[in-house]
């Protein structure tokens, strides 16, 4: 009898639990698909570079963890919150709270029992999915990787297990300490905000100073280290919460006043409906932003760290082609190849020395990298004459050579006339820079093979490409990671948005319904709906860009750039936000009009 009451009515609020379940199942695909890849011990143990991301995953599944946790209790807490009147009609007609609170455990673990079946084999496809792309990235095949691996499968029914049994308990906890007078009139319980002027203006003064520590602490995150990251995690969470308690009501209620004065259309009623429910739509806001920056940050990071690879490869080596001596094979490779700046530096050597043309040297002044103070790693043409004491010419010359050709020799920088009467043979050294070095990456690798097959592995690799290509094992994990992280945030966060959204549609029928019979028209009254939830995701939308822009700051020391090509995620982000919008636009309508008959 117990089950089928917990069925029924998870059956009568199905939207709700459809929310809570889309959100739940995201999170449990992602986790164990972040498991799979980390714990996959035979995956791992067969290829080293993978093994060099394992790391990332573990991070990631840590992250999504924690976050989850908050949001299946709020989520959870919710529902029980739409619930109230309902278990209060139950005890007035005799029930005890003992048979409800059972009903309600049922419900919660019945819930997370689908999300958990549907989680593990979304988990399992995304795992297989996502296995097979790492390992593409890493041109890399696995024979042991399994997408179905039981290990990361109990860890992942184990934790959510746990979750679910004390998302259940914390809601028995809740109901035992309300009244039954508390839950039959918690509907009616209006949503109004107490404006007391001088808790209004301390509140919004400590949220814009928590708000400035925090954004101190991550942009000066050199000085403030790991403590700056706490820091800005308690302070900027706080002040945003604080932010929209005071800031949010007080620009809704100016933009209403504004709207009355000059009676236009129904903007009046759009903001009067957004001021009437602003006390709880302010904490779920507050929310949705800290979960935006989570998830606009995450794949933001990820991408930052992936086109970072570009940078730091020319950092670590400004040319991108450098070979001593280049075989028939390479030099047909590199007569295919476009360069904007290409040159030969010719070299001879005996037992005890190096020796290079100075005159040919000063012709073709070489980009080299340094340090400057205030500006950072900075890429300049070497203009010094060549020299023994020239650091820059040496440190050049030392890194371009081959290991077997420069061994303990002496760098010896001579002039023409030695160079030429010197008996020994003449060899090259090609140096070149590609116009676009992402879009030569075929040729550049293939240069990289041959020059593996030319040393079987007697000398070891150096070049660009070999750089940029070790650090792309790195920068594909994290892209990875950071792209399904931020699609499980925003997942969460629209999930929270529209539990706020959608299950106080009901008590606006009536309304909706009263300007239909005043003879306000349908077109009014969806432009209206469409600013209301325009509005609601505006302002969430942007406090959580600006603590994403200002966030990025943070990873300066790791990154060269953390905002080259920052636009990426964003235009990702807007396009998941927009299809967010316009799908609870589409539900909102849905449940507040009336279909046309």
């Amino acid at each position: 009898m117990l089950l089928k009451l917990a069925l029924s009515s998870i059956k009568t609020r199905l939207k709700d639990y459809i929310v809570l379940l889309i959100g739940l199942v995201m999170a449990i695909s992602i986790f164990y698909m972040f498991e799979t890849l980390a714990l996959n011990s035979s995956f791992i143990k067969e290829n080293s570079m993978i093994s060099a991301v394992g790391f990332v995953f573990h991070a990631g599944s840590i992250l999504l963890a924690i976050i989850t946790v908050a949001y299946t209790m709020y989520a959870t807490s919710f529902l029980f919150s739409l619930r109230q009147q309902e278990f209060g009609m139950y005890m007035t007609l005799g029930a005890k709270k003992r048979k409800i609170s059972l009903i309600m455990f049922i419900e919660t673990m019945f819930i997370g029992l689908c999300s958990l079946v549907i989680g593990l084999i979304l988990g399992t496809v995304l795992a297989a999915v996502v296995g097979n792309l790492l390992m593409k990235q890493l041109d890399f095949t696995s024979t042991t990787y399994a997408p179905f691996y039981l290990p990361s499968m109990i860890v992942t029914i184990i934790f959510f297990a746990i979750l679910f049994l004390l998302a259940a308990l914390f809601n028995l906890f809740r109901l035992s300490n309300v009244s039954i007078l508390d839950l039959i009139h918690a509907d009616s319980k209006a949503e109004r905000i107490i404006i007391r002027k001088k808790a209004i203006v301390f509140k919004a003064i400590l949220s814009i100073i928590l708000l400035a520590i925090g954004y101190y602490a991550m942009i000066d995150i050199k000085t403030t280290q790991f403590a700056g990251i706490i820091v800005a995690l308690f302070t900027i969470t706080f002040g945003t919460y604080l932010f929209f308690a005071t800031f949010l009501p007080l620009i809704i209620q100016k933009m209403r006043d504004k709207q009355i004065k000059k009676s236009k259309r129904l903007n009046s009623f759009t903001y009067a409906q957004l001021s009437f429910r602003i006390s709880q739509l302010s904490r779920v806001l507050a929310t949705v932003a800290m979960l935006i920056a989570l998830g606009m940050g995450a794949i933001a990071v990820g991408f930052a760290f992936q086109n970072n690879g570009v940078l730091l490869a020319e950092q670590a080596s400004p040319y991108d082609v450098v070979l001593s001596n280049p075989t028939k094979a390479e030099q047909k490779v590199i007569r295919s190849m476009d360069f904007k700046e290409d040159f030969d530096y010719h070299f001879k050597t005996d037992d005890k020395a190096v020796y290079f043309n100075v005159k040919e040297l000063k012709k073709h002044p070489p980009l080299v990298s340094g340090f400057s103070t205030g500006e950072g790693t900075k890429i300049y043409h070497l203009k010094e004459t060549p020299s023994p004491e020239s650091a820059a010419w040496t440190q050049f010359i030392s890194s371009s050579l081959p290991s077997s050709t420069l061994g303990t020799r002496e760098i010896k920088f001579v002039d023409s006339h030695e160079f030429d009467t010197k008996n020994l043979k003449e060899n090259t050294l090609f140096i070149g820079k590609v116009p676009d070095f992402e879009n030569s990456l075929t040729s550049l690798k293939k240069l990289d093979q041959l020059e593996k097959e030319r040393y079987n592995g007697k000398e070891e690799i150096l070049s660009k490409y070999a750089s940029y290509s070790q650090y792309k094992i790195f920068a594909n994990g994290t892209v990875f990671m950071g792209f399904f992280l931020g699609f499980a945030f925003l997942t969460m966060m629209a999930s929270s948005l529209m539990f706020k959204i959608l299950t106080g549609a009901t008590q606006d029928i009536r309304r909706y319904q009263m300007l239909e019979k005043i003879g306000v028209k349908r077109k009014l009254l969806v432009q209206s709906i469409r600013k209301e939830m325009f509005l609601i995701f505006l302002f969430p939308g942007i406090i959580g860009f600006v603590h994403v822009a200002i966030g990025m700051k943070m990873f300066g020391f790791l990154l060269i750039n953390p905002y080259y090509r920052f636009f990426i995620p964003v235009l990702l982000f807007l396009a998941i936000y927009g299809i967010y919008y316009f799908i609870t636009v589409w539900l909102y309508k849905s449940i507040v009009l009336k279909k046309d008959k």
